[in-house]
């Protein structure tokens, strides 16, 4: 095929990926503007305390739904008519498990934070943020999904941007104009806004059909498996984070969990290839993993590209950083730089993690990611403890290195166990990647 027809050819996705990529890094950056306004208004103190439980409810939003959300992509991308039954399936398996998240939370927090000498108000503070960090959280992103499971890149993109601007606007208004200085405050602003936002949310996707009460058994096995690497990952990055703050001052806990974000918000841009072309994959792999092999090894080549790049974006642009988080935070450009480089690494096993996804491979996905994710944890945690920074530092590098190579050797065992299988009389044309 000529070159320009080759260009042609790919120019709809390069489109589509640049308006996925667009709305994540416009939602990246107004997340860390979001961080920024709050780790200036609400002081050190404060702010570490609003860290702690965005660290409980990241690993707790993971838990809900319980992986519900990726059949929905992955079912309703090869059969759309099957979209009813499955928005019924994920809206009881949210709500279900969301209900059982915030009971707990409203049990267990309220011996762990103190957010007003009031007993009364301080538990209705720490349900205010269970409700507002899970259940509100979960719609918003479960309506980012469906319109991905109907090639709806627009609409999810459209989604994305309201949601990080709405909580932007929040921040804005609460802390700059209205002078909120406390995480109370916060709290209460942070609800009416992902309120709004879920709310406007599911209107914007009421159209595409109203669900079906069913529960489908034989993919919650499935969902599991998909949402524990999750699950276990928002563990691990934030196991290091406890152990810190008892070992170094809260300047530096707050300073290392900022990086972090940043770093993670650097992710995006590689987030947003997966997102793109994972509906594409599913369907690609329909006759075995081997049939989209090579649609998988450019992804990985176009992620690390990106993922450098994102890299060197964040490494040259750090020194600025106090500049916008305020200059008490004075160990933050240096972590960020130190940590920069991992996306490069984050992007090499999640091109093999939506490729053992989208082929229906969870069992063998989870158990390379749970593995991973229980073995770093334990060894970033002990790093931790015996070095500080610096050993959780090298145990975060030596644990993205070891499970990108473990991904990558046993997706590529699996295709070749896909190809073997096949009838000898049979033969299926290769899946060539736009």
């Amino acid at each position: 095929m000529p070159v320009s027809s080759r260009l042609r050819a790919l120019l709809p996705m390069g489109l589509s990926y640049a308006a996925s990529g667009g709305s994540l890094i416009v939602s990246s950056a107004a997340q860390l503007l979001t961080f920024a306004i709050l780790a200036r208004c609400l002081g050190v103190e404060e702010f570490s305390i609003f860290i702690a439980l965005t660290a409980i409810t990241a690993v707790a939003i993971q838990i809900c739904g319980l992986g519900a959300q990726e059949a929905l992509v992955r079912r309703v991308a090869r059969e759309p008519a099957l979209y009813p039954r499955f928005l019924g399936h994920n809206i009881l398996i949210s709500g279900i498990s969301g209900l059982v998240l915030v009971v707990l939370g409203v049990v267990i927090l309220p011996q762990v934070f103190t957010l007003s000498a009031d007993p009364l108000i301080n538990l209705t503070l720490l349900f205010v943020v269970l409700v507002t960090n899970i259940v509100l959280a979960r719609v918003i992103l479960l309506v980012e999904q469906i319109f991905i499971a109907h090639s709806n890149f627009a609409a999810a993109n459209r989604n994305v941007i309201f949601f990080a601007l709405g909580r932007l606007a929040a921040a804005v208004l609460g802390c700059l104009v209205f002078g909120a200085d406390t995480l109370a405050e916060w709290i209460v602003w942070a609800f009416v806004a992902h309120a709004a936002i879920a709310v406007l949310s599911i209107r914007s996707a009421s159209p595409l059909g109203r669900p079906s009460w069913v529960f489908h058994w034989d993919e919650m096995r499935n969902g599991i498996l998909f949402s524990t690497p999750f699950i276990l990952r928002a563990l691990r990055q934030n196991v290091d984070l406890l152990l810190l703050s008892a070992l170094t001052s809260a300047e530096g806990v707050a300073s290392y969990a900022v990086a972090r974000r940043i770093v993670d918000s650097g992710y995006l841009s590689v987030e947003a290839l997966n997102r793109l072309l994972y509906p594409g994959s599913a369907a690609a792999t329909r006759d075995g993993l081997h049939q989209a092999l090579g649609r998988f090894r450019k992804v990985l080549a176009v992620s690390i590209g990106i993922a450098v790049v994102a890299a060197l974006v964040l490494v040259c642009g750090a020194p600025l950083l106090p500049l916008l988080f305020g200059a008490e935070y004075v160990s933050l450009p240096g972590f960020t730089q130190i940590l920069a480089p991992t996306i490069v690494l984050m992007a090499a096993w999640a091109t093999a993690q939506e490729a053992l996804g989208s082929s229906g491979h969870h069992l063998e996905r989870a158990m390379i990611f749970n593995g991973a994710v229980v073995l770093g944890g334990v060894g970033i945690a002990l790093a931790t403890w015996l070095e500080g920074t610096s050993g959780a530092f090298f145990a975060i590098y030596a644990t993205e290195l070891a499970t990108a190579v473990a991904a990558w050797l046993v997706l590529l065992r699996l295709a070749d166990r896909d190809r073997h299988s096949l009838p000898k009389t049979e033969t299926l044309a290769p899946v060539h990647s736009k």
